[in-house]
């Protein structure tokens, strides 16, 4: 188990972000990896935050249990498993700042689009992508989160324009990465980066990963929904920008 104090001051507000977003704040999770990667390897982060995703999930699936949209989910899921294992046959091989630096342009770019149009006075009308879409956007966001935990901006491209109730948005999403983190579990074991060591530090958190996902589930709750949509599109610039950063600054 890792007992430096220097990890636990980057670990808990890392949870914390990813309970929020397991609460319902879907994406902001993703600034919790690069805060675990200041304080020891990305790998390593990886096989402690797993078991805490999948704790966090069991919350959140239970809270949402009734609300989530079967469609979306018997389209994304197959292509998402599928970029999964693409994301692990080619793990030694994909750059991730490449990765990083593509879902980050997809990410600010949509996030500016749907921001500026439905702000601009012209609402949306909901919209409901094909099933090619679904099965492109479910592969990209499996694949991308097997190689760098970035699986978010890829699912929000495809369900946000159908404007599904906001309940049924966040259950959707929560379902949806449950399932992915289960399929990816064998697939880091195989990987190597599950061990007795990392499973250890995971237990130690998981008190803080339950209570921060209660948290997330109260606030988004008290959200108006046209205020949840409209945070959800500025994390998805945020993230979408910190991810352009991160992809720039490994690449050039």
């Amino acid at each position: 188990m890792i007992d430096d104090p220097f990890f636990y001051i980057a670990a808990i507000p890392a949870v914390i972000l990813l309970g929020l977003s397991k609460g319902g704040f879907t994406g902001v999770g993703m600034l919790a990896m690069p805060l675990i990667a200041l304080v020891i390897s990305p790998i390593r982060g990886a096989a402690i935050i797993l078991p805490i995703l999948i704790v966090q999930d069991a919350v959140g699936v239970w809270v949402y249990r009734k609300a989530w949209d079967r469609r979306n989910m018997a389209i994304l899921l197959p292509g998402a498993f599928a970029g999964a294992l693409l994301g692990y046959l080619f793990a030694a091989r994909v750059s991730d700042e490449a990765i990083a630096l593509a879902v980050g342009v997809i990410s600010v770019l949509f996030g500016l689009r749907r921001l500026f149009l439905e702000r601009g006075g012209r609402p949306l009308e909901p919209s409901r992508p094909g099933i090619a879409a679904g099965v492109l956007w479910g592969g990209m966001s499996g694949f991308t989160s097997m190689i760098a935990n970035a699986g978010a901006p890829p699912f929000q491209v495809y369900v946000i324009p159908q404007k599904l109730p906001k309940e049924m948005f966040v259950g959707t999403g929560i379902l949806f990465f449950a399932a992915l983190n289960w399929f990816k579990l064998p697939l880091f074991i195989a990987l190597g980066q599950l061990t007795g060591d990392s499973l250890k530090t995971s237990f130690v958190l998981f008190p803080l990963a339950i209570a921060s996902t209660w948290a997330g589930v109260l606030l988004v709750r008290k959200v108006p929904a046209e205020r949840f949509f409209t945070l959800i599109y500025l994390l998805m610039i945020v993230v979408g920008a910190k991810l352009l950063w991160d992809g720039g600054r490994g690449l050039f």
